[in-house]
This record gives C-alpha cells, sequence and structure tokens, in this order.
C-alpha cells in the first residue's frame, strides 16, 4: 500500500530522465508521473513505502543536484490523492466546488492531502503544471461548509510555502461549469 509521495523537480529533460531511472532502481516505488511540465522543466513523482520514497528521493538529488529545483517527500497521504493525481475520480455527488491554485507542483500535492484531512470532501483532481506555466490545481466537491474549511487548509499549507496563486470555494455551480471542470 502506498503510503508516501516523493517528488523531484528538475531544470534539464536529459538529468530528469536519468534520476527517473536512477529513483525506480534504486527503490521500491510506483513511478506515478515522469514528464516535461512548463516552464521547461522536468518532475519526476514517485509513491511507495515510506522509507522506499525516501531513499529513491535521495538517490535522484543525489546523482542529480545540480539540476535539481525542489524536491518533497509527503509521508502518510490522505489516500483519495492518488486517485485525483491520475484524475481518475469521477464525482459521486456535485456540491459545492473548491479550487486551490499554486505556484508549483509540490505545493499543489500538499495543498491536496491538506484539504482531503481536513474535512470530508472529494478530491476530484490534482492537475500539475501542464500548459499552464508552472502553475498546479486542485479541485474538490462536497458540502459548503466542508469544502470553505478544506480550501482555508490547503491554502494555509500553500502560503506557507510562499506558493499560494488562488483559490475559490463556488457555493452552487452551475451545470454548464461543472461540464467544462470534470
Amino acid at each position: 500500500m502506498k503510503h508516501a509521495i516523493g517528488l523531484l523537480e528538475l531544470n534539464s529533460l536529459a538529468a530528469g530522465v536519468m534520476a527517473a531511472d536512477t529513483m525506480v532502481k534504486t527503490a521500491a516505488v510506483d513511478l506515478l508521473q515522469a514528464t516535461i511540465m512548463c516552464p521547461g522543466k522536468y518532475i519526476i513523482l514517485v509513491a511507495g513505502d515510506v522509507s522506499a520514497v525516501q531513499s529513491a528521493v535521495a538517490a535522484g538529488k543525489a546523482g542529480f543536484a545540480a539540476n535539481i529545483i525542489s524536491s518533497l517527500i509527503l509521508a502518510n497521504v490522505h489516500p483519495d490523492v492518488f486517485p485525483a493525481l491520475r484524475g481518475a475520480v469521477a464525482a459521486t455527488a456535485m456540491g459545492a466546488l473548491g479550487l486551490i491554485e499554486s505556484f508549483s507542483v509540490a505545493a499543489a500535492i500538499q495543498a491536496a492531502d491538506a484539504a482531503a484531512k481536513a474535512a470530508v470532501v472529494q478530491l476530484l483532481e490534482i492537475r500539475l503544471a501542464r500548459g499552464m506555466g508552472g502553475k498546479a490545481f486542485v479541485l474538490f466537491t462536497g458540502d459548503v461548509g466542508a469544502v470553505t474549511v478544506a480550501v482555508a487548509a490547503g491554502a494555509r499549507q500553500a502560503e506557507a510555502e510562499g506558493m499560494l496563486a488562488g483559490t475559490a470555494v463556488i457555493a452552487n455551480p452551475d451545470a454548464r461549469v461543472w461540464e467544462q471542470v470534470l
């Protein structure tokens, strides 16, 4: 069972691909994403047991220190974060809509985890910096009170990192908005 997420953000595609290979060969982790992100960065996202994720991230950092922009190890991740990262969540109920926008991938993942732990909300998607100038965002739904609490918790997390770009709580989104968001 996956309990942790590890992230490396690098400034080089070549270094990123080699770091991803090093990371998955070093420890028993799942490679969730290894891809180019805007603007010209490469991210590697792994999941697994805490010790395996720590080993994989350490190996990636050690081998490619000159190319590392940022890194993250997040232990005890809320289980809803994993499907939301894949965008594989079908909304079971369309209540209020919450959105947290960040200036970094790591901040969005941390905000999603904080939001899901703070209130009973359904994480819908964590979109990571593709076609968004390096920004990332988290979408979730639930009753308006829970969404408000979750947005506040996630925003605090992103703001603590200096990476909060914006938030929104829409109490009753129009069906046409839901169609576009989902």
